[in-house]
């Protein structure tokens, strides 16, 4: 049944760019009256939603924004804190957060001790107005705030907190919000970096964010699909949109996300054309990400960092996938002439042993969506020419990992607890999406394969996507490592005299099911 009044008939979204659908909301679609604002969902979080449930709390009436507006400053609290490097980790920290209503002056307070906060800094606000659905959902305001942290010191932690007009963080009542982040050093030694795709809001991701506090890592890699307001993936808006799982999100993400830094890339369902015509302003509202990439305006998901002895690199592969074009070519080859690019000064830069790449569809992977022939077109070619170490994928929502992969086919096999050397090998391809969301499984026939559970090698029967959005059947051998559950990649950079990448996949109760290494020239 088409939507009568708003959103976009999918008769006619199955035809339309990102562009073309973000002019026919914002034409068609007229503000309605009833607000629910941010907070007003978000402190229900997990009580009766599951993933692919609506927020618990959107059936009780909420405040309106009109009402909140007028609260003062000290009844409105802050949430949904996450963090995020500027281009250089070392140096710089961005600070963001939510809050339910408008407020004076936001602020971030920062200082080496968490009784002594004496650095103040102003906080730019970002606000998102989404128009209600008749008979669906009411239209929503939304307050971002973000805070730019520059000239910090490496190696060094910093507590913070933030507030506004009537809300002061270091106030004795506003104490226990007071977070600490800790700065990338200038030579680490060793450390942790973790990594996951496709997570949602629900029990399952939740838990995930737990394992990976225990992993104690430096940063995470989100590789897209973060919440699933959008919940098509198509590509195609329509009544289905619900940006109050945002603040879901947000709220279940704190308690990791305050004190490490979670650098997201953008999947299918992080398009949303409500806001711009590429989809990506609520993205641009929601995060501060590097500015690093070939246009932070118009790509917050591509960018590159460098911390300790790894590069890494952030793609957005709606700009070349095949199998959902809603956003296909929208870079004009910009961000493939940027990766080239960028990956040559990685490759040479001095104290870089290892580059790794992130980005949501897959290049590599038997589960449902299988492999996008527009990822393989476009830049294996650069993966291969300039030695990437490891490609991070989500998009299939399952555990997933090859073998090393050169032209194509099997360059080495790497069981689990092996080794392998992307210099003579080729790239280990890790499908990741095993965050939260529900989960996929594997072609009919084809069982699990992972530590404590390895099955016999087999060939597996699976399809890639086409330019026509075909799917091509293959037969591949690369299918290594199997897994149908939730999951999360936890990798252990070394410098030194014997550098190397130690790539660990644990599930969402912290059970490891697989491991191998990185060494290059060895």
């Amino acid at each position: 049944m088409e939507t009568p009044d708003f959103g976009i008939p999918p008769r006619l979204a199955s035809r339309m760019s990102m562009a073309e659908q973000y002019e026919y909301l914002r034409t068609r679609l007229s503000r309605r009256r009833t607000l629910v604002t941010a907070g007003a969902v978000a402190g229900g979080l997990l009580t009766g939603c599951s993933g692919g449930s609506q927020p618990s709390g959107a059936a009780t009436p909420a405040p309106s924004a009109s009402s909140l507006d007028k609260a003062p400053g000290s009844a409105v609290v802050p949430f949904g804190r996450h963090l995020a490097f500027g281009a250089d980790p070392r140096t710089q920290m961005r600070i963001s957060w939510q809050v339910p209503s408008t407020v004076r002056k936001p602020y971030v307070r920062v200082g080496a001790r968490p009784d002594d906060l004496g650095r103040r800094i102003e906080a730019e606000v970002r606000d998102l107005h989404t128009p209600g659905v008749e008979g669906v959902r009411p239209a929503v305001e939304q307050y971002y705030l973000h805070a730019a942290l520059d000239d910090l010191l490496p190696g060094t932690t910093y507590y913070y907190g933030v507030g506004h007009d009537g809300f002061d963080p270091a106030a004795p009542d506003h104490r226990s919000t007071i977070t600490s982040f800790r700065t990338a050093p200038s030579n680490p030694e060793t450390f942790v970096f973790t990594a996951f795709g496709d997570q949602g809001v629900g029990r399952a991701a939740a838990a995930n964010d737990q394992v990976l506090l225990r992993e104690k890592p430096a940063f995470h890699l989100h590789a897209g699909d973060i919440c699933y307001a959008n919940s098509s993936g198509s590509g195609k808006e329509s009544d289905g949109y619900d940006a109050r799982f945002w603040d879901l999100f947000l709220k279940q993400t704190e308690p990791v996300a305050r004190s490490v830094p979670w650098m997201v890339t953008t999947g299918n369902h992080d398009m949303e054309a409500w806001y711009s015509p590429d989809g990506y302003g609520g993205q641009l509202a929601r995060f501060s990400l590097p500015d690093s990439g070939f246009d932070p305006r118009t790509a917050p998901g591509v960018y590159a960092f460098r911390y300790g002895n790894v590069g890494i690199v952030a793609l957005d592969a709606n700009d070349v996938s095949y199998e959902i074009p809603a956003n296909f070519g929208y870079s004009e080859g910009k961000q493939t002439a940027w990766l080239d690019t960028e990956l040559g000064e990685l490759r040479a830069a001095k104290g870089i042993d290892f580059v790794v790449v992130f980005f949501h569809h897959c290049a590599y992977s038997t589960s449902a969506h299988a492999s996008d022939g527009g990822v393989r077109a476009e830049w294996l070619p650069l993966f291969a020419r300039h030695q990437v170490d490891l490609v991070i994928n989500g998009h299939n929502h399952v555990y997933e990992r090859t073998d090393a992969v050169k032209n194509g086919e099997v360059g080495k096999p790497v069981p689990i607890g092996g080794s392998t050397d992307p210099t003579r090998d080729g790239i280990v391809y890790v499908t990741a999406g095993g965050g939260g969301k529900d989960l996929y499984g594997f072609p009919a026939g084809v069982k699990e394969s992972y530590e404590g559970h390895v099955g016999e090698r087999e060939a597996v029967d699976t399809f890639h996507w086409t330019k026509s959005r075909q799917n091509s059947p293959e037969t591949v051998q690369w299918s290594r490592v199997r897994y149908r559950g939730f999951s999360l990649l936890s990798v252990q950079a070394r410098a030194g005299s014997d550098p190397r990448l130690t790539v660990s996949a644990f599930t969402d109760t912290g059970r490891r099911v697989d491991h191998f290494e990185v060494r290059r020239g060895r």
